[in-house]
């Protein structure tokens, strides 16, 4: 029976990791988790006049590099003037060369949001008339091609690689102490180290990449490295690093001195138990495991920081509380799906002598049900944080893939409760086949004067009968090969053939140890149900790397509802529009020359909100003692109406609720004041309303 279904077990798991692999490589384009809510002028927009500069406005808070902002001429030659700058709270904004000629311009942005993931898009805007455009800006995102598939696949391999490092650990820590001696788990933990550390030095090698232009031969540019260490996620990715040499110190000790045999007593009869646990080494022992648990705990924690103090966690809602709920998340990822793996290893590769026992499955099974209870409790709050509506479960690209993940994590509850049943069986099945088991070992000791090796495992006393003589015994075919016929305490022809008489009877006892063990139904099926989890595991991480990818609902929706708004605002605004006056100035003194710009949206009878920015010539902002407006209709001889904006930046002025009484030809004047004494008055005529 093993034959048979052990590989339809296997080909399940392959075809699950096939479509983990298939999520991966579609998550590519949807990476993007600041978007543009506004932007001045507005995409498709046609001005009578050149504005002074260009701003876009984003759901959160981005990074901005020297090409950040583009904005081309209707031939595609650049025609901004300085690098971007930040100038209210998420507007950022780049000047323009002045007296620019009609015709269409290109916008193109390419930021990194403050969640550590790029952002990249263009549109378009008018002076004067439309007119044709040979600006050609590149539809690719730098996260949609090779560098940002390896990206991608280096996000999962080191999430993989965590769970595997921190659960292995927890699982010989808390459920199997005597798995710290097995080659098989400690290869598994080490595997998990080793892929966490490759992966975090290749993110950092990619990221400078993956946030830029995009390209493989920028990979090993070494400027773009010392920018990426400056960042908030470079950062995080030396933090990992450091904390990933303290947690070779961790392993080293594991499967080190701790891995090590407790000392035994001899007793009389030829067989060895453990000394009690009111001794000294029993003492240091136990010293020694509450010290790993708890530097453990500590190391990992801190690698589970440096995700959640980098990426969607740290951004939006409540993130001084999202974060310490996403570290909690992570570990008990780790501690179920890590350990879910170390089990596996356990059953599939454990010496036939030192098999995994039923009291350590027991344990992990308690470990795993905290675990699920501690990921639907966090799991629930970061759902809440990322969507912040029912709609968005189905109308947003990350609820739907967070419907997936539940569903799947679902199944894997359903397959663990499988296990638990498995395990059930297990324990019960211990003490009747432990006494045939004694007894048939027993008798065999004493013909050969051999010595019975403590099998308990994980009690130090020695009492603990969870252990692989539960077994099923089935019967032993007939060894083929002929009985040794020398007498036991005969001395050997020589050293080499008692050698290799000792490795033969070595191997028939493994082979025959190895046999009862699988032989046993119930432990064959906890095998079969703990692969199943494990493959359905792998499919899981996949989901979950996708969605750390994947714009939040309600970041989606609240974009979708700022262009909503703004797409009804210029609809209410008829055929005026926003009007945007740029009037340079002069007054004279040291440092009075500059350009002052008025926006007024959305230049209509009623309401407004007006913005003034003042800039050298050169393009930057500078701030000035006073500022005041006034608007004048002589036509109808209104006004002036003064307007004294509030100051909100270096440089930005603004003022809500300027009342406009009718429409007409208004003049706008503006008085600009750069010392106690310079002073300049400067206007100009809009159609307003």
């Amino acid at each position: 029976m093993t034959q048979t279904i052990a590989p339809r077990v296997r080909n399940l798991v392959l075809l699950l990791l096939a479509a983990a692999c298939a999520l991966l490589a579609g998550a590519g384009p949807a990476s993007a988790h600041a978007a543009v809510t506004g932007s001045d002028p507005g995409q498709g927009a046609v001005v009578q006049e050149a504005p002074a500069r260009i701003s876009l406005t984003f759901s959160e808070q981005v990074a901005l590099s020297g090409d950040s902002l583009r904005v081309l001429d209707p031939d595609g030659k650049r025609v901004d003037t300085a690098e971007p700058s930040n100038v209210s709270g998420t507007t950022y904004a780049v000047p323009l060369k002045p007296g620019l000629p009609d015709g269409t311009y290109t916008v193109a942005y390419q930021v990194v949001s403050a969640d550590s993931h790029p952002v990249a898009g263009a549109y378009t805007f008018s002076i004067g008339a439309p007119s044709k455009t040979s600006a050609t800006v590149s539809q690719q995102a730098t996260d949609d091609g090779i560098v940002g598939w390896l990206y991608g696949f280096g996000r999962y391999v080191s999430y993989a690689g965590f769970i595997v490092m921190a659960g292995g650990a927890a699982f010989v820590l808390a459920c199997w102490r005597r798995g710290s001696g097995v080659r098989p788990v400690q290869r598994f933990v080490v595997s998990g180290w080793l892929a966490l550390t490759a992966a975090t030095l290749v993110l950092l090698l990619l990221r400078g990449s993956y946030t830029g232009s995009g390209k493989v031969a920028d990979i090993v540019d070494l400027s773009l490295l010392g920018q990426v260490l400056e960042t908030k996620t470079g950062a995080a990715l030396v933090s990992r690093l450091l904390l990933l040499a303290a947690a070779a110190l961790f392993i080293s000790v594991l499967f080190g001195a701790y891995a090590r045999p407790s000392p035994t007593t001899t007793l009389n009869d030829g067989a060895a138990r453990r000394q009690p646990d009111l001794s000294e080494d029993a003492q240091e022992k136990r010293d020694l495991t509450f010290g790993l648990a708890v530097g453990g705990v500590v190391v990992a924690a801190g690698l589970a920081a440096s995700w959640a103090m980098s990426e969607h966690a740290s951004v939006g809602l409540q993130a001084s509380l999202s974060m310490p709920v996403d570290v909690i998340h992570l570990l008990a990822v780790a501690a179920w799906l890590g350990g879910l793996g170390a089990l596996l290893v356990a059953l599939y590769r454990a010496p036939a002598d030192a098999p995994v026992d039923a009291s350590a499955v027991r344990r992990f099974s308690r470990v795993a049900f905290g675990s699920v209870l501690a990921l639907i409790a966090t799991g629930t709050y970061q759902s809440w944080r990322q969507l912040g509506s029912w709609s968005a479960f189905t109308g947003t690209r990350y609820g739907q893939l967070l419907l997936a993940k539940i569903a799947l994590v679902v199944v894997l509850a359903g397959v663990a409760w499988i296990s638990r049943r498995w395990t059930g069986r297990l324990v019960e099945a211990v003490p009747a086949s432990a006494e045939r088991e004694k007894a048939r070992v027993g008798a065999g000791a004493g013909a050969s004067g051999g010595t019975v090796a403590d099998a308990s495992g994980d009690d130090p006393t020695g009492t603990n009968t969870d252990h692989d003589a539960d077994e099923q015994p089935v019967p032993e075919p007939d060894d083929t090969e002929p009985a040794d016929t020398e007498p036991a305490d005969a001395e050997p022809a020589d050293a080499e053939r008692a050698a290799q008489l000792a490795r033969q009877r070595a191997a028939r006892d493994t082979a025959r140890q190895k046999r009862l063990r699988d032989a046993d139904p119930n432990r064959f099926g906890l095998r079969r149900s703990v692969l199943a989890e494990a493959g359905i595991a792998v499919v899981l991480l996949a989901v979950t790397t996708v969605l750390t990818q994947t714009e939040p609902g309600r970041t989606e929706q609240e974009a979708k509802a700022a262009a909503s708004s703004s797409a009804s605002a210029s609809a209410d605004a008829g055929a005026s529009g926003a009007v945007t006056l740029n009037m340079p100035f002069d007054t004279g003194g040291e440092d009075g020359k500059g350009i002052v710009t008025v926006d007024l949206d959305p230049a209509r009878v009623g309401d407004n909100e007006m913005h003034v920015y003042v800039e050298r010539p050169n393009g930057r902002a500078f701030d000035i003692p006073e500022v005041k407006v006034d608007f004048t209709l002589k036509a109808k001889d209104i006004g002036p109406l003064p307007v004294v904006p509030d100051h909100i930046a270096t440089g930005h002025w603004s003022a809500n609720g300027v009342q406009i009484p009718m429409a007409g030809d208004w003049q706008v004047d503006v008085t600009v004041r750069t010392s106690d004494i310079d002073e300049v008055t400067v206007s100009k005529n809009a159609q307003i309303g």
